[in-house]
């Protein structure tokens, strides 16, 4: 029994990856026909998309921070990566437990109810966000029933015979309804000899009577009456037929293992005048003979209750499998297929040509820029431009369907679409951003050449009422961002932008429109794919990170960093230049210092400042002693504040600190 059970452990393991793969696959149907259907009414409601927002919503502020530290721009990629490691975890499970009754389903539909929870939840959700996921999550119940009938139960005879080609639920009738306990029926051993007890002999004889007084012969397609420990059983053709029974084949009586409704057989039989058992393999349903080579082949087992086909071969089974996969990804393709053709955004983009600036920006200046290696660029090009937001699926919004509506505690709201704004003067400003999740040192900073309109124009044409101290800003998305209605009337280069470095906003940077206030952190400032701006109160409305604990007002704070040479870098010793960037938008960088280990605070080499609005790249010559050493920066704005050196996380208001480097001179 012991070796008995270590031939089934690797069967009965396959038999559950088998399960599991069922659930993985029908995870996948749920989540490739939902994102097809998504794509005809709003990509938005994909079930994934839908799933994955909602993560972004509910992820507490620290496991952000964390991830935008460890991933950067990045960020994105690793929830998606892990999602999907859940995803796959939870399916499993489902098909596992869908083996022996439709748990898994029952657990599919309700995680699917979530889901659908989720996507009716979204800011610009309709009615019609439900349908993807139902109709997603109706074929991926479809998919789990159909592949778990099919899944093949394969383990060892009872004779230790492998079996194949047997359902689940096949298996399962056997389990239960057979003696494990290395004894058939009426405690016949299941390997060796044992003499005949005169119970089992009676047994024989009362069968025997049986048969003759009506039973026909198996291979006559007759009945075969059972017998099992709880007594004399139904017909085999009877849905109630179970257990262990004997059935005479010519002058042999043979016990008989669990007949699974009329398909293989398993079990030890005995011959009726002798000590030695044999062992019966399956055989094809109308009959049971006693030969050691019965053709398995032709065996093909049941489902579970309430599956669709029957349990088969698992060339079949992966057949079955494959074609589900193809199915779901498949879906999941055509959907991104047709939602690029439906909103074909890269060909509008394509050809959105960027208004000429009627005041353009100045041009840098030689001293404004220095040619360190390894020092970050002045102007920062758009692919290295970094990107955060909670867009997990950019925005698909072209020019030609581009709205924007003025409204709220104003005089006169107003709608404004691509054509409209295009006959306003256009103009062009170099400006550097920061986000709020920078880490000190962090590289979540950027300088570009921004082309758009005066936002302070346009909130002159609706006439903001006194009262209003909010510019409430809203995405396509649904996304909002709170700004203090002074920082974009106050004079400073606040734009509605729709150009990036002479070209049309990318679309991860928010094509075709996004906003760009000079000094403010972006998340409450920078809304991209702007559609929607409202005058109100910072006491009547709150925003998306606002809702979230952050700052309702965010100031950029001065920072500086140090980005040559590099961590950790060893260099020979002499002079080495030590070079980096600082930034303080809006007022201006008016020093830099640089420290190395304990020793006094030295002034850096500012390169000219190109305006309020921009970092500035810095440099110090350093004579470098061999040995370890720790050098630090620190920054002082125009306003005399100098850089502090208390460490803060970004939450709630952006980070603080001093950046330093370990460096090994040689």
């Amino acid at each position: 029994m012991k070796n008995l059970a270590a031939q089934a452990r690797p069967k009965q393991a396959g038999n559950r990856s088998a399960a599991a793969l069922t659930g993985v696959l029908a995870a996948l149907t749920v989540l490739g026909v939902g994102h097809l259907v998504a794509a005809l009414i709003d990509p938005a409601a994909s079930p994934f998309y839908a799933m994955g927002a909602s993560v972004v919503d509910h992820t507490p502020h620290a496991l952000k921070d964390a991830a935008i530290r460890r991933f950067g721009s990045n960020d994105k990629l690793a929830l998606f990566a892990s999602m999907a490691a859940v995803m796959v975890v939870f399916a499993a499970i489902l098909g596992i437990l869908e083996r022996r009754r439709p748990l898994g389903s029952v657990l599919l539909v309700l995680l699917g109810g979530v889901v659908l929870g989720a996507a009716l939840q979204r800011p610009t959700a309709t009615p019609w966000f439900a349908v993807p996921t139902l109709i997603g999550v109706a074929a991926g119940v479809l998919a789990l029933r159909v592949l778990i009938g099919r899944v093949p139960v394969s383990g060892p005879a009872l004779g230790g015979e492998a079996t194949e080609g047997v359902s689940s639920a096949d298996r399962v009738a056997g389990e239960e309804s057979h003696p494990r306990a290395g004894s058939m029926g009426g405690g016949a051993s299941m390997t060796g000899s044992a003499p005949r007890s005169d119970r089992d002999t009676g047994r024989d004889l009362e069968l025997d009577g049986e048969r003759r007084s009506g039973g026909r012969h198996p291979a006559e397609g007759g009945t075969i009456a059972r017998t099992g420990p709880m007594g004399i059983g139904a017909a085999a053709g009877d849905d109630t037929a179970a257990g262990v029974g004997r059935a005479d084949v010519g002058d042999v009586a043979a016990d008989v293992g669990p007949a699974a409704r009329n398909d293989a057989v398993a079990g030890t039989r005995r011959a009726a005048g002798g000590d030695s058992a044999a062992t019966i393999l399956p055989v094809a349903s109308g009959g049971i003979g006693p030969s050691r080579s019965a053709d398995v082949s032709s065996t093909s087992g049941t489902p579970p209750s309430g599956s669709l086909g029957g349990g088969g071969s698992r060339r079949r089974f992966l057949l079955f499998a494959a074609g589900v996969g193809a199915v779901a990804v498949g879906a999941a393709v055509a959907g991104q297929w047709v939602g690029a053709r439906l909103r074909d955004v890269v060909a509008d983009r394509a050809g959105f040509v960027v208004p000429r600036p009627v005041v353009p920006a100045l041009a840098v200046e030689p001293g404004v820029r220095r040619a360190v290696p390894g020092l970050a660029e002045f102007v920062t090009p758009n692919d290295r431009f970094y990107r955060v937001d909670t867009a997990l699926q950019l925005p698909a919004l072209r020019s030609g369907d581009w709205r924007l509506r003025i409204h709220g505690m104003v005089d006169r709201p107003m709608e404004l679409d691509i054509v409209g704004l295009r006959r306003r003067v256009a103009v062009e400003r170099m400006i550097t951003m920061t986000c709020v999740s920078n880490e000190v040192g962090g590289e979540l900073v950027g300088t570009a050449v921004w082309t758009g309109y005066l936002l302070a124009d346009l909130l002159a044409e609706v006439g903001v009422r006194p009262e209003a101290d909010m510019l409430l800003s809203r995405s396509v998305d649904g996304f909002t961002a709170g700004t203090p209605v002074s920082a974009v009337t106050d004079g400073r280069d606040a734009l509605l932008a729709v150009g990036m470095n002479g070209e049309p906003l990318p679309i991860a940077h928010g094509y075709p429109a996004r906003l760009i206030v000079p000094g403010l952190y972006g998340y409450v400032s920078a809304t991209k794919w702007v559609v929607d701006l409202e005058l109100t109160r910072f006491d009547r409305a709150e925003a998306y990170w606002t809702q979230r604990g952050w700052a309702a007002k965010a100031l950029i704070k001065t920072a500086s960093r140090i980005d040559v040479p590099a961590a950790f870098a060893t260099v020979p010793s002499g002079d080495v230049t030590v070079a980096g960037v600082a930034w303080a938008q809006h007022r201006g960088i008016d020093a830099v210092e640089v420290q190395v280990d304990d020793q006094p605070w030295q002034p850096a080499t500012l390169a000219d400042e190109y305006s309020t609005d921009t970092w500035r790249q810095w440099t110090w010559r350093w004579t470098a002693p061999p040995g370890a050493h720790t050098l630090r920066v620190r920054a002082i704005d125009r306003d005399g504040v100098t850089q502090t050196d208390a460490r803060a996380q970004p939450f709630p208001d952006g980070s603080t600190g001093w950046h330093s480097r370990v460096i090994t001179v040689r």
